[in-house]
Formats: structure tokens, C-alpha cells, sequence
């Protein structure tokens, strides 16, 4: 129930903010689509550097050892995405780019978030940071795909709720340098 209010919650606060735009651009039982964009009055390199910080913007709700500070992730291909705690860890994600082009950087993982890693569905996450006049453009793409049998249209309004509450902190964190 605390999860479900949380969630209706935060998914207000995003409707109501004019500087963000997220949605399940497609679903079907076997994939997923999500898309997300914001603009931040934050340069593109403080916006490269906050989503390189991700232990300080990802929501300890969302980890297994319930502290983000354990996260790091190595920006380089084949770089971990990995939460150590008490000689136990977790691969979220493998870095497969970490790309410059024209002033566009883009992150990408091949990741399956939470209980989709246990599913056995892929992911693939992207962040691509460009120059806009205000600042930085930030937009975030997430593709899952499995066996159809999965119904993974049916999870994808949830994993958009939590994945979108990433993508505010992230936003947050790049602007104001706190992701609250």
C-alpha cells in the first residue's frame, strides 16, 4: 500500500512538472518501450557528471542493500553497474557505450532492473545528454523485451513508475545537486 501511494504520488508530481515528459511509448506481452525527456538549466557536462554520480540520484528504496552509496558504476564498455555491501554484490547493468558525438553524450546499459533480472527479460537502458539553450536536454530510453508469456505489457506501468522516479532524481540531482 506505502509502495502504491509513493507511486501515485510521484507520478502526480511528474504530470505536474512542465519540464518533464515521460510515457510507455509501446507495449505488448513480450516488450516494452519506455521514453523520457527533460530540460535542466544545467550545462551538459554537470548533467554528464550527475548521471555519472548514480549512487548519489538512485532512490535506496530501489537497491538491494538499501543504500545507493554502494552503487558505482565504471563508465566505460563492458564497465559494472554493481552494488557491493557486506561481501555480497549485484550486477544491475554492463556499460555496453559511453559515447561523444558532436556534443551529444550518450550511456548506455544492457540491463533488467529489479525483478526483471529474475524474470530473465533484457534490457536496454540510454541516456543521451545534449546542448540545449537553457542547458542540457536529457532523455532516457528503456527497452525490455522476453517471452511473451511474461506479460510484460501488464509490469510495464509499474517499472515506469520506478524507473521514472530514477529519471526525476536524476533530473533533480543534475540541476539543484540534491536529487529530494
Amino acid at each position: 500500500m506505502r509502495l502504491f501511494a509513493f507511486a501515485a504520488t510521484f507520478v502526480c508530481a511528474l504530470l505536474a512538472s512542465p519540464l518533464a515528459h515521460a510515457e510507455v511509448t509501446s507495449s505488448s506481452p513480450s516488450a516494452f518501450l519506455l521514453r523520457a525527456e527533460a530540460e535542466t538549466s544545467a550545462s551538459p557536462e554537470e548533467a554528464w557528471r550527475a548521471l555519472s554520480r548514480l549512487n548519489r540520484w538512485w532512490n535506496s528504496e530501489h537497491t538491494y542493500s538499501g543504500d545507493a552509496r554502494r552503487m558505482s558504476v565504471d563508465l566505460r564498455a563492458g564497465g559494472c553497474w554493481c552494488e557491493r555491501w557486506d561481501g555480497q554484490s549485484v550486477e544491475h547493468g554492463r556499460v555496453v557505450l559511453v559515447m561523444e558525438h558532436e556534443g551529444v553524450r550518450t550511456l548506455r546499459f544492457d540491463t533488467a532492473l529489479g525483478p526483471l533480472q529474475e524474470l530473465g527479460a533484457s534490457g536496454v537502458l540510454t541516456f543521451t545528454i545534449a546542448p540545449h539553450a537553457s542547458g542540457a536536454k536529457i532523455i532516457m530510453t528503456y527497452r525490455v523485451a522476453g517471452d511473451a508469456g511474461l506479460g510484460l505489457d501488464r509490469i510495464a506501468p509499474l517499472v515506469d513508475t520506478v524507473v521514472m522516479e530514477q529519471f526525476g532524481r536524476l533530473e533533480r540531482f543534475s540541476t539543484s545537486g540534491s536529487a529530494n
